[in-house]
């Protein structure tokens, strides 16, 4: 029993667990940082500035996030805090990029980016409200969560290693054929060449 607890806790540890990512805006230009999200997941993020030389005010930035396609959907400027929300509609890597407002002026920049997807976004005090429980039941339904979650980036790897599996077979299909007209054309070249010394040769006996 305390061994189940035990795993019980870790598993709701995990399911809390975000990533946290510290990006430095450099004076001019941008900073960008992506992530590998498949279809159809919540995806919440946190950001802040932070001064490296503790200016005041805080110095602000732009923030962009864009699909894995170039759908943008999420963009602010002149911030230095903000989140963004959204449900992922294509799979792949999604771009976050920051830039300073103020190229060339003011101090070092740093943005804090708490990143939280799947099942650490969704919001389980509203759901235990809205439902009307607590407790055991509350993390359970947690649990739940996470085995959907774990279940759906399984079919997710499984898709994607069969779309890999495709494109090789595909590519070596392509460069077996490469190889072969390759050695076509290189057989033809020597025919060729092998019939015009010959032919080269006849004519400067006959002369």
């Amino acid at each position: 029993m305390a061994e189940k607890l035990l795993l019980l806790m870790l598993l709701v540890v995990w399911l809390h667990k975000g990533e946290s990512v510290w990006l430095n805006i450099p004076k001019s230009g941008n900073k960008c940082v992506t992530e590998e999200i498949h279809n159809n997941v919540v995806v919440v993020g946190d950001y802040v500035v932070i001064s490296d030389d503790h200016l005041h005010p805080t110095p602000t930035i732009s923030s962009k996030v864009t699909s894995p396609y170039g759908n943008i959907l999420h963009h602010k400027e002149n911030v230095t805090h903000g989140q963004f929300a959204f449900t992922s509609s294509e799979s792949g890597q999604y771009l976050t990029c920051f830039w300073s407002d103020h190229p060339g002026e003011g101090g070092s920049l740093s943005v804090n980016i708490d990143w939280k997807i799947g099942i650490a976004a969704k919001d389980w005090e509203s759901v235990a409200r809205k439902e009307k429980i607590e407790g055991v039941e509350l993390e359970l339904r947690k649990l739940e969560g996470a085995v959907e979650a774990i279940r759906d980036n399984l079919i997710y790897l499984k898709t994607r290693e069969s779309e890999m599996r495709g494109v090789s077979e595909t590519t070596n299909s392509r460069v077996a054929w490469y190889s072969i007209i390759s050695l076509g054309i290189c057989i033809l070249a020597s025919c060729a060449q092998l019939w015009y010394l010959t032919r080269f040769f006849q004519k400067k006996k006959l002369i």
